[in-house]
């Protein structure tokens, strides 16, 4: 015998956490997804889409994450539901303290993120400090009795956290060690200072191609998400006073035209 079966069936539950995906993929966005891509490698795909169809049922009670740990309960089939628990490294103030001055030090990311956007480029922003922003391993336990890996329970709770992953990524950060408040209140400080004496180096091939074409800078993707959000610059720095809801409007039209 490969696992124990569930063959009554699981107890139906009113009010469970459901999947708004109700066939094909779970996760939209590119963090989501990210997370998904990596259960895929790694478990059963049987496994996973008898996960699937629990998550798209309401079979999970609950979901608590904070910091390394995310706890669940699962309805199987019998009276007392199933705990979960999948753990994480959370990553302490150091490693935190060095990830904040880089971000800090890319004027775009630390905008996006301020805007309550996740830049696609974090990932690699993490990689280059030596840390991963999506989990590698997963160090899960399931009560129930079901000794395959990972059980159905766990892959339930796994598709719904994707799902919640869209509706906030910051909830990513915040399973590393880093909650929203904390980090947003962290960027919002003073950026620091460019060195005035710092020449960016550029070997001129690098430049040969664009070197005499008009406005070569148009389609940075920089402006792109400048001209998105046209008032991003009175949100990253507001100014003093009632001065915000003035320029606002003057922005936003600039940004139209």
């Amino acid at each position: 015998m490969s696992g124990w079966y569930d063959g009554d069936g699981p107890i139906e539950v009113e009010g469970g956490l459901r999947a708004r995906s109700r066939r094909g993929s779970i996760g939209s966005a590119w963090w989501s997804r990210r997370f998904i891509d990596i259960l895929e490698r790694v478990c059963d795909k049987g496994r996973l889409s008898r996960g699937r169809a629990y998550a798209r049922k309401g079979q999970v009670r609950s979901i608590d994450l904070s910091a390394g740990l995310v706890r669940a309960a699962v309805q199987g089939s019998r009276p007392v539901p199933y705990d979960v628990v999948i753990r994480i490294e959370a990553y302490g103030e150091d490693v935190w303290a060095r990830l904040e001055e880089a971000v800090a030090a890319q004027a775009v990311h630390r905008a996006r993120l301020l805007a309550g956007e996740m830049p696609a480029e974090i990932e690699e922003l993490f990689a280059a400090q030596g840390v991963d922003l999506f989990p590698r391993d997963l160090d899960m336990e399931c009560s129930c009795p079901d000794w395959g890996f990972p059980c159905k329970h766990l892959s339930a709770v796994l598709y719904l956290l994707a799902e919640s992953f869209d509706d906030d990524p910051f909830l990513v950060l915040a399973w590393r060690g880093r909650t929203r408040e904390q980090l947003l209140g962290s960027l919002a400080g003073d950026p620091p200072a460019p060195d005035p004496l710092e020449v960016a180096d550029v070997p001129f091939a690098d430049r040969l191609a664009d070197f005499y074409a008009p406005g070569a800078t148009a389609h940075h993707p920089e402006r792109r998400t400048a001209a998105q959000a046209p008032d991003l610059l009175l949100r990253v720095f507001p100014p003093p006073g009632d001065l915000a809801r003035v320029l606002a409007p003057a922005y936003r039209a600039l940004g139209e035209s």
